[in-house]
């Protein structure tokens, strides 16, 4: 066994369960938060026993994760297309609609999914709702320029939210550079159409509505494990 494999976490069910979907050869992306870092070393030790495949990270801290585990990382913009993406969420309804963000980096993981021909997410069975919203926030990348327009127009929407506070207590900076707005929801609502509204603001990079995209859910429930599909 290499270093990388034995610094990794214990085998995690729906880790495990989602590496089924990996072939050799693969160009993979890989999400941010507790659930993708499960299946990031998951896939080291995999890595380190043979398989064959590129990473593209969502995030800084996935990418460091990832490159000591000694998987190797490709940027975006040097791979044509991610075959698949693997991924958390904070919230997931019965059409396998989903909020993320609570780990403030959705922009950059909407991107990488919207890169792949497949988007897996990993969840808890506290995620699954009935309706989208029920824990209460949506995660809003703004630069931080807009903050007071983004606050402005959701008033008018009727939505209270706050700037996300850093370890700091200084406005949580992604890594994107910009903050995050946590609008308060109250379901039921019309994602789709929030979505289009807050998306036309100036100054709006992107929400944690990931909406019609994802293809199968694997919920993991201590070593109990559902795979759920659009």
């Amino acid at each position: 066994m290499t270093p990388q494999a034995q610094a990794a976490a214990p085998p995690n069910a729906a880790a495990e369960a989602a590496l089924e979907f990996v072939r050799d050869g693969m160009q993979i992306g890989l999400g941010t938060g507790r659930a993708a870092a499960a299946f990031v070393d998951a896939l080291g030790r995999r890595v380190a026993a043979g398989l064959r495949i590129t990473g593209v990270p969502t995030s800084d801290a996935t990418a460091a994760q990832a490159t000591r585990l000694g998987i190797p990382l490709a940027r975006l913009d040097e791979v044509p297309r991610l075959d698949i993406t693997f991924d958390g969420a904070d919230e997931v309804d019965p059409n396998l609609d989903l909020i993320k963000g609570y780990g403030a980096a959705m922009v950059r993981e909407k991107i990488v999914a919207l890169s792949s021909d497949q988007l897996v997410i990993l969840v808890g069975p506290e995620k699954l709702v009935e309706k989208l919203g029920e824990r209460g926030r949506l995660p809003i990348e703004v630069l931080p320029f807009g903050v007071a327009l983004v606050r402005r127009e959701l008033a008018r929407l009727g939505l209270d939210g706050e700037l996300r506070p850093g370890p700091d207590g200084r406005p949580l900076a992604t890594d994107n550079g910009n903050w995050i707005f946590d609008a308060q929801l109250r379901p039921p609502l019309d994602a789709r159409a929030l979505e289009r509204a807050i998306c036309a603001w100036p100054g709006v990079l992107g929400t944690g509505f990931f909406l019609g995209m994802a293809d199968a859910v694997i919920v993991g429930n201590g070593d109990d494990v559902e795979v759920r599909q659009r």
